[in-house]
């Protein structure tokens, strides 16, 4: 629809661009059906680069065409396409973003190194060394193995941080490569999609997100959605439809409203309007625990004006027609995000009662919302496009990358990563009115850490806005804090549970086992002597030394270190040498097949709440995307679910001797002596159990009162290891600990109860 308004263009559009620039519209909702791809010749490539850039090498492009279609000759994809379609694709994806001529030719290469027989000698040869640079990046970032052993996980994280601090275009021709994957995913086998999908929606969906490619990331998170849960996408768009046969195109209607009432203020304006995607419906319902009718701002509308003072002024307007709503209001102009992303958001009681959300921005700000840090590479009319807005990516790489440079410890740099990628921000000030940016449910003890690392340490209490608050207190954006300090003060191990950022945390942590180091490596000394001794080796000071390096730890002294602060199991330091070595008894069960009742493509987890080992009786609660959870028949937890019987699984444990690798809770009281943790690992190692947790939940003067968590092989196992540490002097209580607290934090991750989650 097109529309004017006192001489002004105004433009109205039922859906926002689907892919940066292009202009192509979503259906509402975003619910258009998969269709095949057209099929690109070199000629749609070159002349979708010269709309943008006159000035294309086109010598250059061809060239590439003619070196990719010529090493992938004879390579065809699941569907059976011709193997070259996908960098073909991959790089009209880039250039839809209008990107330079270097990342275009680089997505033309970006798999020859890795699957043809083309060398990086050869690229470089024909291409130069700086896209040849650019296609050995992907590649790397190809091989990466994002879902093996954590450790491993964390170390490639690390070195795709340092790898595309160079140069990020490696990242967007991988972010373009998964958005092709993901499109055509349809062609993989159903155990493949589910993981790619679930790894997009982890780690590539949040990536494109935090670099300021907002519609990548709802593309991707939606077409992960489509694979994970159909039927919970499918609900949400045949609600959307009953919604538009009760209430019209309310989209339509509200656009129109918000034209007319910026046409009469003279603010000359282009709107566009959409109900949100299924995947963004889904998660709020789950955020909020409301159903699809409960929710209200499921609409969102974009005003894009001319200039800043415009956008002020149709804030007034729209606030002057419809009703605000308190706490939802951002300015990001005023305080834009690190990747440059400006823009005002408000959400608004609209026509009915219907809560809509509404941004509005400029021309420019809309380009680098719109295209994030890839702005910098974006051409128009032959030249890189000047906008005042886009972020220098090398600065923007940095300010990511070095927190985590003097950061030697791996799965903290992973936990800091992810967090980064996912939080969105708030910003508060301190009584100097410097701006502090932070994620969303950052606490006090987050914003001293964030100020420095001394002042977090010395940390004892806040005030926000002039009040004294908890540390645990939720911050908000505009709210001025103050931080309290005091000489003597030292970090706490709840804080960890408090601080939401990956800097807080890893601070904490960093100081809390440099505190307790001597404690922990006397504890990791007899827990890593008892391993060997169970799998009949010897913890010598060689052994330690060479599973050191087999866990990329500096030396045995840190590796004892970590076992004891139950960062990593002494089981994980044996099988770090002998990963081979052949249990005693050959009869055990295997531990994925120790469940009788469950279907050949179901996978099972212990629920953390009750822990059930074998010997005691179990039922199984199905969970779509999580498998079946098993429960002890008498876990309060099942009365969750009684209304819900078609989820109800009847399973048994298998006859026989089932592995020691059911973890249980022990949680015991223990004299403050010399040697008693040493008896206490002693202990549980004579009845040939692991310990792979310790916790010290209180200390005081004469006793400790610390939680073990314990792999035992059935309820008779458990039995004996329990009387084992009843029966010793030191220790005056002891009880089987069900973890209230961890049992919550795992069960906010798994979907609802409802159909959505069934």
């Amino acid at each position: 629809m097109q529309g004017t308004d006192k001489g002004k263009a105004v433009a109205v559009d039922q859906g926002l661009p689907a892919a940066g620039r292009t202009g192509a519209p979503l259906a509402a909702a975003g619910v258009a059906q998969v269709v095949p791809e057209p099929v690109v010749t070199l000629d749609d490539l070159i002349t979708c680069v010269r709309t943008y850039n006159p000035a294309t090498n086109e010598k250059l492009l061809r060239d590439a065409w003619d070196f990719g279609r010529q090493m992938h000759e004879g390579q065809f994809r699941h569907s059976g396409e011709p193997y070259f379609t996908h960098p073909v694709a991959v790089a009209m994806i880039l250039a839809q973003q209008q990107m330079d001529d270097a990342t275009i030719v680089t997505a033309l290469l970006h798999d020859t190194v890795e699957d043809t027989r083309a060398t990086y000698a050869e690229v470089e040869a024909q291409f130069g060394h700086v896209i040849a640079d650019l296609v050995d990046g992907v590649t790397k970032l190809t091989n990466l193995q994002l879902h093996s052993a954590e450790t491993k996980q964390a170390e490639n994280f690390r070195k795709l941080i340092m790898a595309t601090s160079r140069d990020l275009r490696v990242t967007l021709v991988k972010l373009a490569d998964r958005l092709h994957n993901m499109r055509t995913i349809a062609s993989m086998r159903p155990d493949k999609q589910a993981k790619k999908a679930r790894e997009t929606m982890d780690i590539y969906a949040p990536l494109a997100g935090r670099m300021g490619m907002q519609w990548m990331r709802e593309e991707l998170e939606d077409m992960a959605f489509r694979v994970l849960n159909p039927e919970a996408r499918d609900s949400i768009i045949q609600r959307f439809s009953l919604l538009q046969q009760e209430a019209g195109d309310l989209v339509q209607r509200i656009t129109e409203d918000l034209l007319e009432e910026l046409g009469k203020t003279g603010i000359p304006a282009e709107v566009y309007g959409r109900a949100k995607k299924p995947y963004s419906i889904w998660r709020k319902m789950q955020q909020k625990d409301q159903s699809f009718s409960q929710l209200s701002d499921i609409y969102g509308f974009r005003v894009i004006t001319k200039t800043d003072a415009d956008c002020y002024r149709a804030l007034g307007a729209i606030h002057q027609r419809w009703r605000s709503v308190p706490g939802r209001f951002k300015d990001y102009i005023s305080q834009p995000k690190s990747n440059g992303y400006r823009s005002i958001h408000t959400a608004v009681s609209a026509l009915g009662g219907k809560r809509v959300e509404v941004q509005i921005r400029t021309r420019e700000m809309h380009e680098v919302a719109e295209a994030g840090v890839a702005a910098h590479w974006s051409y128009r009319d032959g030249e890189p496009v000047k906008n005042r807005f886009v972020v220098d990516p090398v600065r923007w790489i940095s300010q990511l990358s070095e927190r985590f440079e003097e950061d030697k410890d791996h799965d903290e740099f992973l936990e800091t990563f992810k967090l980064e990628m996912y939080q969105d921000q708030v910003f508060c000030f301190t009584p100097k009115g410097e701006v502090i940016k932070l994620p969303q449910g950052a606490t006090p003890i987050d914003f001293a850490y964030a100020i420095h690392t001394r002042i977090g340490h010395a940390c004892v209490g806040a005030k926000v806005d002039g009040l004294r608050v908890p540390l645990w207190t939720r911050l908000k954006n505009g709210q001025s804090v103050e931080i309290i300090i005091a000489d003597g003060q030292t970090p706490q191990a709840t804080w960890i549970d408090i601080a939401v950022t990956g800097r807080a945390k890893s601070a904490i942590r960093r100081w809390l086992r440099e505190k307790d180091r001597d404690r922990f490596i006397k504890l990791g000394t007899e827990l890593t002597r008892v391993a060997f001794e169970n799998a009949g080796k010897k913890a010598t000071d060689k052994a330690l030394a060479t599973a050191a390096r087999a866990l990329a730890l500096e030396n045995a002294e840190q590796l004892l270190l970590r076992v004891g602060a139950a960062e990593i199991t002494a089981r994980e330091v044996v099988r770090a040498i002998y990963p081979d070595l052949k249990l005693q008894n050959a009869n055990e069960i295997d531990a994925e097949k120790a469940i009788v009742g469950l279907s050949a493509d179901q996978s099972f987890r212990r629920a953390p709440c009750c822990q059930p080992v074998p010997g005691e009786r179990i039922v199984g609660i199905t969970f779509r995307g999580q498998g079946v959870i098993i429960h002890a028949i008498d876990c309060p937890n099942l009365s969750d679910y009684e209304d819900q019987p078609d989820r109800w699984v009847d399973l048994r444990w298998h006859e026989g001797q089932h592995k020691a690798v059911s973890a249980v809770s022990l949680e015991l009281s223990m004299a403050n002596d010399a040697g008693v943790l040493g008896r206490i690992c002693t202990l549980i190692g004579e009845q040939n159990a692991n310990i792979s947790d310790v916790d010290f939940l209180d200390r005081k003067t004469d006793y400790y009162r610390i939680r073990v968590d314990v792999d035992v092989r059935d309820a008779e196992h458990l039995h004996r290891v329990m009387t084992a540490l009843d029966a010793d002097s030191h220790i005056s209580s002891l009880v089987r600990l069900r973890d209230a607290q961890r049992a919550m934090n795992w069960s906010a991750a798994l979907p609802a109860s409802g159909s959505a989650g069934h």
